[in-house]
């Protein structure tokens, strides 16, 4: 409890000072926005493993295809959508628009010039994502969604939604799958933080141009037999898992 109260005021005393003091950088170049938003996640990370005990593997890297491709991650935790971004060169994340509204963040989310969605506006927001989403693969960015929109708890039945495949019918270009376990550490509506290694795996990329219903089994499968065996593994080095996956979601270990 100590070191999760520790943490997170940390965390969000860190986040503010960069959205304060390094708002003069949402009349700087993009990429300079961007290397601070990379920054702000190398040090809440440093922070994690400093306070609460995480260490961070990150697997994967040499099977990241160079140039724009589409990155579909497992979503556990708040903590997927800043340390994430550290992995790739240029990444524009799918993000609701409501996101853009808060005062601050959502402005530096504008000058990243991530992927605005208005869930609202049904089908035309959806194509007004695929075309934000072409323009900025064209700049050679990666495009970043997690499939199943919102946190799940590890362990909770997929719930895979349809904009992952209007995307990746869209870009034509491959998607890379990414596994992970931060929900064991970073529990998803929970003030706790748990000490623990955290794993994010990027899996064997998925080529473009494959039938939507074959596409969708072999992103599922992937994703979900990749994070399957994090967590088995988590719990195997005694990191906890399986107290967390009873409490939590209920589920058997899937």
């Amino acid at each position: 409890m100590v070191r999760s109260i520790l943490f997170n005021l940390a965390f969000y005393i860190n986040t503010a000072i960069f959205v304060v003091l390094l708002s003069p950088l949402l009349i700087a170049p993009r990429k300079w926005a961007m290397s601070a938003l990379r920054l702000h996640a190398r040090t809440s990370v440093f922070l994690q493993r400093l306070i609460v005990g995480n260490s961070l593997e990150i697997r994967g890297l040499e099977k990241l295809p160079e140039g724009a491709v589409l990155v579909a991650a497992k979503h556990q935790s708040a903590w997927d959508t800043f340390a994430l971004v550290t992995l790739f060169d240029d990444p524009a994340m799918v993000m609701k628009a409501e996101l853009k509204l808060i005062p601050l963040y959502g402005w530096f989310a504008a000058k990243f010039e991530m992927i605005f969605v208005e869930r609202s506006k049904g089908p035309s927001a959806l194509r007004k994502m695929i075309k934000d989403a072409k323009h900025r693969a064209e700049q050679g960015r990666q495009i970043f969604i997690f499939p199943e929109g919102t946190r799940r708890a590890p362990g909770a039945e997929p719930d895979y939604k349809s904009g992952i495949l209007l995307l990746y019918d869209g870009l034509d270009v491959p998607c890379v799958p990414v596994a992970l376990n931060s929900g064991l550490f970073w529990p998803r509506r929970q003030f706790m933080r748990y000490p623990g290694k955290i794993v994010v795996e990027i899996l064997d990329p998925i080529e473009p141009g494959l039938p939507r219903a074959e596409f969708k089994a072999r992103l599922i499968s992937s994703i979900e037999d990749g994070t399957a065996a994090l967590i088995a593994e988590s719990a195997e080095r005694g990191d906890m898992a399986d107290v967390f996956l009873d409490a939590d979601s209920g589920a058997g270990g899937k």
